[in-house]
């Protein structure tokens, strides 16, 4: 049984990973017969949102792992805890906090950085050759653990793209339910809520970046 790593950021999309695009992973991945850890970085969130209001709790503050948790039902570990040669690929959902906690994209665009105990993980992947589906604002991320190139998307957001660009990578626009494959690297993406309307159509996008990066296992 191939076992899959799935990389949240919190929980809730304003904040932490988006909740739909998570759970929907999670089932995809168990659907295909596979198992999957979730993992978390043990770090202070970039910020509280209240998700009925929309408001920045500037008085509260929240620990990713913690909040990850929630998703994962209590079954997460941190990202400095993983044994690489037990998994056979990483899924990484997405929401702000892929863009505010994993990296800072969402405050510094196209000079964001990764969070380094994130980027350690994911470069164990990179670095094994074992496939990363990056789901929805999650594969900004992708110019910086891995060559210059890369191919991958967001969707067809031109600001997203254009920083994309600048950090090395080869944005490819794509559809709702589209992925884009780059073979040579076994990165896989999706735009999932980046133009989903709802559920059903960010279904049909993860749905076929979670087979791709299995059939890649």
């Amino acid at each position: 049984m191939k076992k899959i790593a799935v990389l949240l950021s919190g929980s809730g999309v304003y904040d932490g990973s988006e909740i739909h695009e998570s759970v929907l992973a999670l089932l995809e991945i168990t659907r295909a017969g596979a198992s999957y850890q979730c993992f978390a970085p043990n770090i202070p969130q970039f910020h509280v949102v209240n998700h009925l209001t929309g408001e920045v709790q500037e008085s509260e503050t929240r620990n990713v792992l913690v909040e990850s948790a929630r998703i994962a039902r209590g079954d997460i570990k941190a990202v400095d805890e993983l044994e690489i040669a037990e998994f056979d690929a990483l899924v990484i959902p997405g929401g702000f906090g892929a863009a505010k906690n994993l990296c800072d994209f969402a405050i510094a665009g196209a000079e964001h950085v990764v969070e380094p105990s994130v980027k350690q993980f994911i470069l164990q992947f990179s670095t094994a050759r074992k496939p990363v589906g990056f789901i929805c604002i999650s594969p900004v991320m992708i110019p910086q653990l891995y060559p210059l190139g890369i191919s991958g998307t967001i969707g067809s957001d031109a600001g997203t793209a254009a920083a994309f660009e600048l950090q090395g990578g080869q944005h490819k626009a794509a559809l709702v339910d589209e992925i884009v494959v780059d073979e040579e690297h076994k990165v896989v993406s999706t735009p999932a809520y980046m133009l989903a309307g709802d559920i059903l159509e960010a279904h049909s996008g993860i749905s076929k970046l979670v087979a791709k990066v299995l059939e890649m296992a």
